[in-house]
């Protein structure tokens, strides 16, 4: 495993109404998107192609999609604009070395 481009953790994680870990990981590593619980688990992941992230009221709050299963993230309003910012960067990055293996 590479270092991962964004790490933020104490993320609130929530699936509909049910709280799956208010101190949970989001990760973009190795072209995906990986929610985690505290203790290191994996509720999901996705890569970045197919994750959806968007922001969700101004209290640092974001929906993110991974294969049609939303969750609500809760976070630092820092770490929401730096988790997009991952995500485009990690998108940029897999289109090119598509397009350098396909090419």
């Amino acid at each position: 495993m590479t270092e991962p481009e964004f790490d933020a953790g104490g993320v609130g994680i929530r699936r509909m109404l049910r709280s799956l870990t208010r101190a949970g990981h989001v990760l973009v590593r190795d072209g995906r998107l990986v929610l985690m619980t505290s203790y290191g688990s994996e509720i999901d992941s996705a890569p970045v192609e197919q994750a959806r992230v968007s922001r969700y009221g101004p209290w640092g709050q974001a929906v993110a999609t991974l294969g049609g299963t939303r969750y609500l993230l809760q976070f630092a309003l820092e770490h929401r604009e730096a988790l997009l910012n991952a995500l485009q960067t990690a998108r940029a990055k897999a289109a090119a070395e598509r397009g350098v293996l396909g090419g």
